[in-house]
């Protein structure tokens, strides 16, 4: 038996790969929950429930979208260049201290700065910050063939723990009583909310702005083509004369910049400084939301949203029936794996091999 690349990939399976993964992820995850001594209807209801079933639960799971969406679309333009960005975690914490960093420092002469400057200020920091984080990979890449994997992961340990440095040495809040914490931003740099009494902001609509925008980028622009022509293949794309390391190198510009401004607006718009345990793995989860969008930047809207409803819907879940909450951990990574599968499915197909002595 071996794989055959089709002719035509099937456009059924590619457009109905998402709902296979996730409804297999239902299956093989039910077996989880019984094992758990739940009932797994009710665990699924409650699942559904906590992340879908009321306004609150609506805010909750928008509220942890937000972040998702943006690191989600980091990934999903680096993956198209074939530019394996693993480190939009450490990006995320470097736009958040870079955040922190323009708007939160007070004193000197902070409050001498507009607000309409230093908002924007603070954003460019942001994304300047995630940018040239990746950068370093990307052109290691380029001159020297280094694996962007091991580099772009390499780093968020090496982020976190400037991180943690920063926030128990020039950054630390005095006023924080020995928690490891950076100084607050100041009020008129947080975002407001977009939906009262609620959790969630503005930041929202920057994620899914921004996420149009890449959507338009790649469809419709020269940059774009040239990001989807080196993805799919670089070396044709050399010899088509696109320039392919400064591809790259605007890539990992744009992405890096996307998981850095997913940091700024955590800060700005939910914690409102930073802390080591800001980020639950948004950076990582931004991988799989890719990779379950099929790589689409208005697919990845639906996928965070999707995500999200399952972290907050296991919390639900789990003080109701007693089921762990890592089951949510466990459907993510299932739903990637059976989403792995069925893009396989949908361009390759098994055909039987002929034996020597046949031939």
């Amino acid at each position: 038996m071996r794989l055959e690349r089709r002719v035509r990939p099937s456009r059924a399976l590619q457009a109905g790969a998402p709902f296979i993964a996730v409804a297999f992820t239902l299956l093989v995850t039910s077996a989880l929950v019984a094992w758990a001594g739940a009932p797994v209807g009710r665990a699924y209801a409650l699942l559904l429930d906590g992340g879908f079933g009321s306004r609150f639960a609506w805010s909750e799971t928008l509220t942890r979208a937000t972040p998702l969406i943006l690191t989600g679309l980091a990934a999903a333009v680096a993956f198209r260049a074939r530019l394996f960005n693993i480190g939009a975690e450490g990006q995320l914490y470097a736009g958040a201290l870079a955040a922190v960093a323009v708007g939160g420092l007070h004193g000197g002469t902070g409050y001498a700065w507009s607000p309409w400057l230093l908002f924007p200020l603070m954003m460019l920091a942001a994304a300047v910050a995630g940018a040239l984080l990746l950068l370093g990979p990307a052109l290691l890449k380029s001159r020297l063939g280094v694996d962007e994997v091991v580099t772009t992961l390499l780093l968020n340990f090496i982020v976190l723990l400037f991180v943690s440095m920063m926030l128990d040495g020039p950054m630390k809040d005095p006023t924080a009583m020995g928690w490891p914490q950076s100084v607050a931003l100041q009020e008129s740099m947080q975002l407001g909310k977009l939906i009262e009494r609620t959790r969630v902001h503005t930041g929202l609509l920057w994620a899914l702005v921004l996420a149009v925008a890449l959507w338009a980028l790649l469809r419709f622009t020269t940059t774009g083509f040239e990001i989807r022509a080196v993805g799919f293949n670089a070396r044709a794309a050399a010899f088509a004369g696109m320039p392919v390391a400064w591809v790259n190198v605007k890539v990992a510009l744009l992405s890096g910049a996307l998981a850095g401004l997913a940091g700024a607006i955590e800060v700005a718009g939910r914690t409102g400084y930073v802390t080591l345990d800001m980020s639950p793995g948004y950076g990582y989860s931004g991988i799989v939301i890719a990779m379950l969008a099929g790589l689409s930047p208005l697919g990845v809207i639906a996928a965070s949203v999707f995500v999200a409803g399952i972290l907050v819907g296991a919390d639900s879940m789990s003080r109701a029936v007693n089921v762990p909450t890592y089951i949510a951990d466990v459907i993510v990574s299932v739903s990637l794996l059976s989403m792995l599968v069925a893009t396989l499915a949908a361009q390759y197909r098994v055909v039987r091999a002929r034996s020597a002595h046949a031939r």
